[in-house]
C-alpha cells in the first residue's frame, strides 16, 4: 500500500514545518559545533555559515508526536529505522556509529540547501513536494546531496 504525500501535504505542512523548528531549536542549544575537518566540509559542499551548524548524535533520529506526521514521515522513507542522518535547518542529527565524512557532508549539503531557501518554512514545502511527487530515491534536493557527498573534508 502506497502512501498519497500529495494529498495530505496541504494539512500536514504546518505540522510539519513547526515539528522541524522545534527539533532544530532543540538541538542547536544541546548539539556541538562542527570540529576543523567538519566545517572545512560543510565550506566544501557549499554552507555559507558553517559556524552554525550543529550536530547531535542520538540513538535514534526523532519522531514526530503527532501521529498523521508521524505516518506520513514513515510511509514516505523521510524517517524510519533505515535513515542514520537527518538535517533539520543548521541542526545535524546522527546516529550513533554511523558518523562519517559522506555523512556529514550529505547532511551538510542539505544545510546549504535549506540556506539557499531562505529558512525552515521555505526549504520544507519544496522538499517535501519533491518526496511526495517523484519519491525519496529521485527527489531533486536528495540527488543534489548525493552528489555532494565525500570521503574526506
Amino acid at each position: 500500500m502506497s502512501f498519497d504525500l500529495i494529498s495530505v501535504l496541504p494539512q500536514l505542512l504546518p505540522s510539519a514545518v513547526a515539528w522541524v523548528e522545534a527539533q532544530s531549536r532543540r538541538a542547536s542549544e544541546t548539539g556541538h559545533p562542527l570540529n576543523a575537518t567538519g566545517l572545512a566540509l560543510a565550506k566544501r559542499v557549499g554552507v555559507q555559515h558553517p559556524e552554525l551548524i550543529r550536530t547531535q548524535l542520538v540513538d535514534a533520529l526523532p519522531l514526530p508526536d503527532e501521529l498523521a506526521l508521524r505516518q506520513a514521515a514513515l510511509a514516505t522513507g523521510l524517517l524510519g529505522p533505515g535513515m542514520v542522518g537527518l538535517s533539520l535547518g543548521y541542526s545535524i542529527f546522527i546516529v550513533r556509529g554511523h558518523v562519517s565524512p559522506r555523512l556529514l557532508s550529505h547532511e551538510c549539503r542539505h544545510v546549504y540547501q535549506y540556506e539557499t531557501a531562505g529558512s525552515i518554512a521555505a526549504f520544507l514545502p519544496v522538499y517535501l513536494q519533491q518526496i511526495a511527487t517523484v519519491g525519496y530515491q529521485s527527489a531533486p534536493f536528495e540527488r543534489d546531496a548525493r552528489a555532494h557527498e565525500f570521503d574526506a573534508g
